[in-house]
């Protein structure tokens, strides 16, 4: 999979957008009046020092699919009838983290979800190739570790879920990592999406949604950018 936005390098990777001109080549300057002096370029207002997170969990990302729908529960949707690739399921490169992180944080209707995922700043795509057949995966960098002797060899297709044991959840990026709380984390792990449907990390969920909406509020503002969270 190719590495995706680290969520703390987010208002970094927002900057860069700030840095990229349209500009022509630069002129040579031309010399003016000795008491003249340049014009300060004022700071950006800032809109609220919080905000309400609810319009970015209830903003569509396809037809009848809400942001919410997508962390609620963490697990990777499949629609069969409709065209595979993230959000609905996903490809082994596609940016599922960046898409994420845009459409948890930015307003969709000004800005397209894979915004993010197009800055400069990630590699251009896996530096192995992927496979043309299964398990597609690209061979592992390095020298993996080999598995220790003795082994159970699971057997995924006739071993009931209780010869397993959750060590991470990782069916929806990003929610694990950034949406649960540090101190919730071990018990999220713990649980099972039937849990996540039960509404257990829901609050958790939106008061760390809206922590980092806050802390992130004057990147996004000073680059330009909407976001989806109103202030209050």
């Amino acid at each position: 999979m190719r590495p995706a936005l680290p969520l703390l390098a987010l208002p970094v990777a927002l900057a860069a957008l700030g840095a990229c001109s349209n500009d022509g080549p630069t002129a040579a300057p031309r010399p003016g009046p000795v008491e003249s002096t340049p014009t300060p370029t004022p700071s950006p207002t800032a809109t609220g020092t919080s905000f309400d997170v609810t319009r970015c969990l209830n903003q569509q990302v396809a037809p009848g699919v809400s942001v919410a729908n997508l962390v609620i529960p963490d697990t990777v949707k499949l629609d069969v009838t409709k065209p595979n690739g993230f959000p609905n399921g996903r490809g082994l490169n596609d940016p599922v983290i960046d898409i994420t992180l845009n459409v948890l944080f930015l307003d969709l209707t000004k800005h397209p979800a894979t915004l993010l995922a197009s800055l400069p700043l990630d590699p251009p795509g896996n530096e192995v190739k992927t496979l043309s057949d299964f398990p597609y995966l690209a061979p592992a960098n390095g020298n993996p570790p080999m598995p220790p002797a003795g082994g159970t060899n699971f057997n995924f297709r006739t071993d009931p879920p209780s010869a397993y044991v959750s060590v991470d959840r990782m069916g929806m990026p990003a929610v694990a990592t950034a949406l649960i709380s540090s101190a919730q984390k071990n018990a999220y792990n713990d649980s099972t999406p039937a849990d996540d449907v039960a509404g257990k990390f829901t609050g958790d969920i939106v008061h760390t949604l809206t922590g980092l909406t806050n802390a992130l509020a004057d990147d996004f503002q000073r680059l330009g950018l909407t976001m989806c969270a109103t202030p209050v």
